[in-house]
């Protein structure tokens, strides 16, 4: 496995990040353990989650499955970085979701009880509060890393203005700021190589894409035999709105040989400026095959030939509009 610094932190993350979303969901409990566990094996360091994640309205069943995987094995608790969100709504009272520092403070207790944990090492905003002002969100932050309760702040789904703006502000009170920020990012969507991913880079913050193989799509969902997730109708809408892309893409795969799920993460890999792709594998296998494609260097021509298939921005604001 190879290690690379969380934005400007002194802290390494491995270059995979173990995405949690399916524990408790689609994933059973039990099932989820050893997925875990051979995440630890690889040498994979750094695990997210949410507090939203098991979509059962405020139980958090996603922490709850990690906290009792932990509590297993107290040691394995140091040999992660362990890394949570808020913001979504986690009960039906009007205070009980966004940034607001009332709300920054139950959250994290709430997800600190449910990961049966002392302290979260990175806490991401989940979603831009545009209803919070940064001095309010960034005393409460302060407050949580004063009480040993987080060490780093992260964002997630921000415009590249939000960032800078939080990130300014931390710099008026003397306060680290943003470390990271986790966006959406696949060769399916590149709007973040406009202006998100060079901000990042500016603030050396980290960059975490999520949903690297675009929601299935890049995963070979014409070429393979259907799973529960190609069946679901949106995906299915959504590939064959795309179908002259897809099937273009996966012709290519099956010229190099090689899975198309294996090519979209390592295309996400070798891009400037990433600093661990998140995956959600849904069995052991699949994280075996994960790992596997960090072995992989696309070609120059391979690289060309996906921009052709999947077409970016072309450069980073605002010269991909402009002069």
């Amino acid at each position: 496995m190879n290690y690379v610094n969380l934005g400007r932190t002194g802290v390494k993350v491995s270059k995979l990040c173990l995405g949690t979303m399916n524990f408790g969901y689609w994933i059973e409990e039990q099932d989820s353990f050893p997925i875990m566990s051979r995440a630890l094996e690889h040498g994979i360091n750094f695990f997210d989650t949410a507090n939203v994640y098991g979509w059962d309205k405020g139980k958090g069943r996603t922490e709850e499955v990690i906290g009792n995987w932990l509590s297993q094995d107290p040691s394995r608790r140091d040999k992660i970085v362990l890394a949570t969100k808020l913001y979504t709504a986690m009960g039906d009272g009007v205070n009980d979701r966004g940034c607001s520092a009332y709300h920054i403070k139950k959250a994290c207790e709430d997800s600190l009880r449910r990961l049966k944990t002392d302290h979260i090492d990175l806490y991401q905003m989940h979603h831009i509060d545009r209803a919070t002002p940064w001095e309010e969100v960034w005393q409460a932050m302060e407050q949580l890393v004063r009480e040993g309760k987080i060490l780093y702040v992260g964002s997630s789904n921000f415009a590249a203005w939000n960032m800078a703006q939080a990130n300014e502000m931390a710099k008026q009170r003397h306060f680290l700021g943003l470390v990271s920020e986790q966006s959406v990012y696949s060769l399916r969507n590149r709007h973040v190589e406009l202006e998100v991913i060079p901000a990042a880079k500016a603030y050396g913050m980290a960059m975490i894409p999520w949903s690297p193989l675009g929601g299935g799509l890049l995963a070979g969902i014409f070429s393979k035999s259907d799973t529960l997730r190609r069946k679901r109708p949106q995906l299915i809408e959504a590939a064959e709105k795309l179908r002259p892309q897809v099937e273009r893409y996966e012709a290519l795969c099956a010229k190099l040989g090689i899975d198309c799920a294996d090519v979209a993460l390592a295309w996400l890999l070798q891009r400037d400026g990433v600093t661990s792709p998140i995956i959600g594998p849904r069995t052991v296998e699949q994280l075996d095959a994960n790992v596997a494609s960090m072995n992989l260097t696309l070609d120059v021509e391979t690289l060309a030939e996906l921009d052709r298939i999947w077409p970016g921005p072309g450069n980073q604001a605002p010269e991909a509009y402009a002069w």
